[in-house]
């Protein structure tokens, strides 16, 4: 991890820091902690389920439910967390995606830069939101470009740290392309910190995987400075 303006090959000092986030901020595996039975109960019966206890909740912290304002938010937060933003945790919405030959024997780096993700924290449920960077390497293979936003749309539509979700993009998209010539970097807001805490609005947190050509640093600093490079396209 780096704040803002930080290397990403320096080490943070972790001294400063808060120590309820140290402490909130555990590590667990690179795969989502799911139940085994996480997707024996459909959709619709969540939602159901889901608008019941946030009711409660709402009720809890003295909302009149009566108000024309509040009173279809329990079924919209339900359908929001199912069907929006943690859709990502059910494997059918997966994106299928498609290889096609690298006919032009490419073999330079291919970089996708700037995919706009938003997430949420699972420590606090409240949004992660930023910016992913993602490079590869052809193994004769490539993937269209829209697939590798919605990979990491897929991943980031559940409750995650930033560390997995940066892996969990690395390693899907070192499987789909069949290469371990592959480099990802996430620079994102968590509003745990800015919103709530110790409520630094200005600081970003920044993570990143390399792996195959990119552990060359001379490769590693060329990606780098590409997505940190001012783009101009008049």
């Amino acid at each position: 991890m780096k704040q803002k303006g930080t290397s990403l090959n320096t080490p943070l000092n972790m001294d400063h820091l808060e120590e309820d986030f140290a402490e909130d901020h555990a590590g667990t595996s690179d795969s989502t902690p799911l139940r085994s039975d996480a997707f024996e109960m459909d959709d619709d019966l969540k939602m159901e389920l889901i608008a019941k206890h946030f009711k409660e909740i709402m009720q809890i912290l003295g909302l009149d439910l009566t108000d024309d304002s509040l009173q279809g938010s329990p079924k919209r937060v339900a359908k929001m967390y199912v069907q929006e933003v943690f859709s990502g945790l059910n494997p059918k919405n997966k994106p299928k995606v498609r290889l096609f030959e690298n006919k032009y024997k490419y073999d330079q780096m291919l970089v996708e830069k700037d995919i706009t993700f938003y997430s949420h924290c699972e420590h606090h449920f409240v949004p992660i939101y930023g910016k992913a960077h993602v490079a590869y390497f052809s193994s004769g293979k490539v993937i269209g470009l829209s697939k590798i936003n919605r990979i990491v749309q897929y991943y980031a539509k559940r409750p995650q740290v930033q560390e997995r979700l940066t892996m969990q993009i690395a390693n899907e998209l070192k499987d789909i392309l069949m290469t371990d010539d592959v480099a990802v970097v996430l620079d994102a807001t968590h509003m745990c910190v800015s919103s709530r805490g110790v409520s630094d609005t200005n600081s970003m947190t920044g993570t990143a995987f390399f792996d195959g050509k990119f552990r060359d640093q001379n490769i590693k600093t060329e990606f780098l400075n590409y997505i940190n490079a001012k783009t101009d396209l008049r």
